[in-house]
């Protein structure tokens, strides 16, 4: 037996009903993928405008500490991306920004958690699909095979292999046609999750910009010596920082 022979003998042995059971083992594990994510992001989100005013509210009399502890308890992204800024806000407007920018990082990786899931099984799924209909083919041909003249006792029988070739391959189509019923919801969940997570990091990002202007406004006035932060000491200041200028003001 050649290795031709031996795909085909394994093939036609396995069947095409481990695939359709695969099929339904990922549209479940999909749909329960997307239930989470979604009630994840829900819980995640915030009003925008309603934060920025609360924002507003804060910094506009300094409170920049006070805020931050409060922001860092929120179960929104938002907030706890503008707590991690404010945190820093002592150290300069530049070393909140890349505080907000490494808490965005994290933040995303907790958003796009299990999404490359969904979008693989949206992917494959039909390939999956057509796998199994090429299994139930290869048993339709090898059905016919056998059904041929010289390998059978009659033309009657020959004529309900013909009939057994049909029904296979109706039936092996059945799994190119789940395989593509798989793949449409869980395309449809990837992009609307993924529309979500785009949606979170937006607000996000339009926290992030009012703290920064918030945090330079501050700067500003601190050259005065209106700031109501200490000026940071020599291993706090930010990279780059001329010792001379500070000294100076």
């Amino acid at each position: 037996m050649n290795a031709v022979e031996g795909v085909k003998v394994l093939l036609i042995s396995s069947g095409a009903g481990w695939v359709i059971w695969l099929l339904g083992a990922l549209s479940v594990s999909t749909l329960a993928v997307a239930l989470e994510r979604w009630a994840f992001f829900r819980g995640q989100s915030c009003q925008p405008a309603e934060l920025a005013r609360l924002l507003d509210e804060r910094l506009s009399k300094g409170a920049f500490e006070e805020t931050a502890a409060e922001f860092s308890r929120s179960p929104a992204v938002a907030a706890r991306v503008a707590a991690a800024g404010l945190r820093l806000a002592r150290l300069g407007p530049g070393s909140a920004k890349h505080a907000m920018e490494s808490a965005v990082a994290l933040e995303r990786r907790q958003l796009e958690r299990r999404l490359a899931f969904v979008g693989t099984v949206g992917n494959n799924a039909p390939f999956i699909g057509l796998f199994g209909t090429v299994i139930g083919v290869i048993h339709a041909f090898e059905e016919l095979g056998q059904g041929m003249p010289g390998h059978g006792p009659s033309a009657a029988a020959a004529a309900g292999a013909s009939q057994a070739v049909m029904t296979g391959l109706a039936e092996a189509l059945v799994a190119t046609a789940i395989g593509i019923a798989v793949a449409l919801p869980a395309i449809a969940f990837y992009n609307a999750l993924q529309r979500r997570v785009t949606m979170l990091l937006q607000e996000t990002d339009a926290i992030s910009s009012l703290v920064l202007a918030y945090l330079s406004a501050d700067a500003g006035r601190g050259s005065g010596g209106g700031s109501p932060y200490p000026k940071p000491t020599a291993s706090e200041r930010e990279p780059g920082a001329s010792p001379r200028l500070e000294e100076a003001s």
